[in-house]
């Protein structure tokens, strides 16, 4: 007796330990394992085809969604004149990479870039060119920096470049390169040359840094050199 009963217990064992992979057809849309497809019927079939087609098409929904939400946050962190990071989106980086900067030990810095003459630029040019001359520093700084660094603009004609990796040394020194690739490449705005340049000012994080408290030291950095430079000789 004992024998024949083991029988079933065996079937029933082996029924329920079917692999994943032995679910097919109707059965495997509604995620049942070891259901007969002939025992379908056409009624269920309809109504399991009908939930296929609502499943495919949340999924498709649920991946524009997901697509609209990216590209929202995209645009959220863009600048609306230039193609950099806005100040909201800069200023958390900043804040990452100071915190980054302080826990394991290695440098970072932050140059404080206030382009130049953007008054008579204006002026003579018209509020176009000067938008122009924005964008056109923009994109000599995305061009000229890391993928590791970050570059935005603050708001009106001042920007920022985060240097990862880079201590007070060699920021000055990737600073006064970008300073001079700005003033070595002209905007051309029509018939005309204009000449565009920026002051600069780096500070080094100390760790303890906030990033308003960054960007301030390098502000004020930035108009230490204007004044500098104020006062040389012609």
């Amino acid at each position: 007796m004992s024998a024949r009963l083991a029988k079933p217990a065996q079937a029933e064992f082996s029924h329920r330990s079917r692999p994943p992979q032995a679910c097919a057809g109707a059965a495997a849309v509604l995620g049942i394992c070891g259901i007969d497809e002939a025992t379908l019927t056409p009624e269920l079939r309809a109504v399991v085809a009908r939930l296929a087609a609502e499943r495919d098409r949340l999924h498709d929904e649920l991946a524009k969604a997901r697509g609209k939400i990216a590209a929202l946050e995209r645009l959220a962190d863009e600048d609306a004149l230039t193609p950099l990071a806005n100040r909201r989106a800069f200023v958390r980086a900043l804040g990452r990479t100071i915190a980054f900067s302080h826990r394991y030990g290695v440098p970072a810095s932050l140059v404080y870039f206030d382009v130049n003459n953007m008054k008579q630029i204006n002026d003579e040019h018209g509020h176009a060119a000067g938008d122009a001359a924005l964008r056109h520093v923009a994109t000599v700084l995305r061009d000229n920096i890391r993928a590791s660094d970050v570059a935005g603009r603050l708001g009106g004609d001042e920007f920022g470049v985060i240097l990862a990796h880079s201590d007070a040394a060699q920021a000055h020194g990737k600073a006064a390169a970008l300073a001079e690739a700005i003033a070595r490449t002209p905007l051309r705005w029509g018939k005309d040359s204009v000449r565009v340049s920026a002051a600069y000012g780096v500070h080094a994080f100390s760790g303890t840094d906030k990033p308003q408290q960054a960007i301030e030291a390098a502000d004020r950095a930035m108009y230490a050199q204007k004044r500098t430079l104020a006062r040389a000789p012609a």
